[in-house]
């Protein structure tokens, strides 16, 4: 039995080096060569001090920023370390609920806006974490932004034009808007 287990133990021991400590130190050491932001979190950084990532939704509330994509996160809204969806069908009378509530907070929030509410406003990303929002979603709110802040509303639109990404290669994805990105440009004005 003791042939069996000396070899057990080295080839253990073996892979235990190569797949959990040099595997991992080469795979860091291209990405932070390669892709030094994208490996250190995509942070978005102001005045010195990182305010958020690219890749992670954060919650806004007051009128003079654009308000996220809401989150369906438990214990709490954009926790990066419980990426989930609400997983409630479209016809629970649960999300029906919170999808009629978020309409009337946006409603309240914007009263002379009788547009239609764009759905990723009222509705939750699968990862509960997006970042961002449609194009139609920004230009939603532009008029709540613009009279919040008491500026003029085609700057505002211009400014979330400039800040609409477009289509992966031209093709893949749909045209989106970085609302942290977006809104730190709000405030940089």
């Amino acid at each position: 039995m003791s042939t069996h287990i000396r070899p057990a133990l080295v080839l253990l021991l073996l892979f235990t080096v190569v797949t959990g400590v040099a595997y991992p130190l080469v795979v860091t050491g291209i990405a932070q060569t390669i892709f030094p932001r994208q490996a250190n979190g995509s942070l978005i950084v102001k005045d010195g001090k990182p305010v958020g990532s690219s890749l992670i939704g954060q919650p806004f509330d007051d009128p003079g920023y654009f308000w996220s994509r809401p989150s369906a996160t438990s214990p709490f809204a954009y926790n990066a370390g419980a990426s989930s969806g609400s997983n409630l069908s479209p016809t629970n009378p649960a999300l029906l609920k919170a999808v009629q509530e978020r309409v009337d907070a946006l409603r309240a929030a914007d009263p002379g806006n009788t547009a239609p509410v764009p759905v990723d406003l009222v509705t939750a990303s699968g990862s509960g974490l997006d970042p961002h929002i449609s194009p139609a979603a920004a230009l939603y709110q532009v008029d709540r932004v613009a009279r919040a802040r008491k500026v003029d509303e085609g700057a505002v639109r211009r400014l979330v034009e400039a800040h609409i990404e477009g289509r992966w290669l031209g093709v893949l994805g749909e045209p989106r808007v970085n609302v942290l990105e977006l809104n730190l440009a709000l405030d940089a004005r």
